[in-house]
């Protein structure tokens, strides 16, 4: 089964670096939207939201419009810094993580909103600043619900299919993830290799779902 582990490590590498985004870009937002107030914040969260709901193919057909060659923005990637994301594994990261991002976006909200403003509050009144509360005080009380979303968009940005084969296509050694590989296996009739790298996706996300229900905050542990 050695033509499965390269897949595997492209999956990785993909996830990896999409989650690291989402994980930046997502407790960011999560923050501004669950302590700011400001006009437009319902509709930033819609849209920040969407890419849960549009299917996946949608969400491809818009970076490659944003993105291609003749899109503004690849147009000035390509002008300025010579970037090509197209057919590239770092496209694969991209749209792996648009679609990702809602997961770890609305749990950093939703572990946000649940710590207590007092405890913010106590600490302003000692004299600290906010960049030093935020990661002293607020970040501390939220990090469980903040790890589950990540974890889950982990398990999403290493299962994504439709987007990632719009953007980065499906060439082995380079773009051709653990998703895609099963649809080329399937396609091909190598009916062994496809049940391999069907039960190595499974096995992967019940491991990243049983920690991130372990994290999940409120959780009341179970006796034994």
């Amino acid at each position: 089964m050695e033509q499965a582990w390269i897949p595997l490590a492209l999956t990785l590498k993909v996830a990896g670096w999409a989650t690291l985004i989402t994980m930046v870009l997502g407790v960011a937002l999560g923050y501004l939207l669950a302590r700011t107030r400001f006009p437009g914040r319902d509709l930033l969260d819609a849209v920040l939201t969407l890419p849960m709901v549009l299917p996946p193919t949608v969400i491809g057909y818009y970076l490659l419009v944003l993105v291609g060659r003749n899109g503004p923005v690849g147009e000035w990637l390509l002008g300025a810094f010579g970037i090509h994301l197209i057919f590239t594994w770092q496209g694969a990261v991209l749209a792996a993580a648009i679609v990702a991002l809602p997961l770890t976006f609305k749990s950093a909200r939703a572990a946000f909103e649940l710590v207590d403003p007092q405890y913010e509050q106590a600490a302003r009144v000692l004299g600290i600043g906010e960049v030093a509360i935020f990661f002293r005080v607020t970040l501390p009380l939220a990090w469980r619900g903040i790890l589950a979303g990540v974890l889950l968009s982990f398990a999403r940005a290493a299962g994504e299919f439709g987007a990632t084969l719009m953007v980065a296509g499906s060439i082995p050694g380079k773009t051709q993830t653990l998703s895609i590989a099963v649809y080329e296996a399937v396609q091909a009739g190598q009916d062994d290799l496809a049940n391999f790298l069907v039960l190595i996706t499974s096995l992967t996300c019940i491991a990243v779902l049983l920690a991130a229900g372990k994290l999940v905050p409120g959780r009341v542990p179970e006796r034994s």
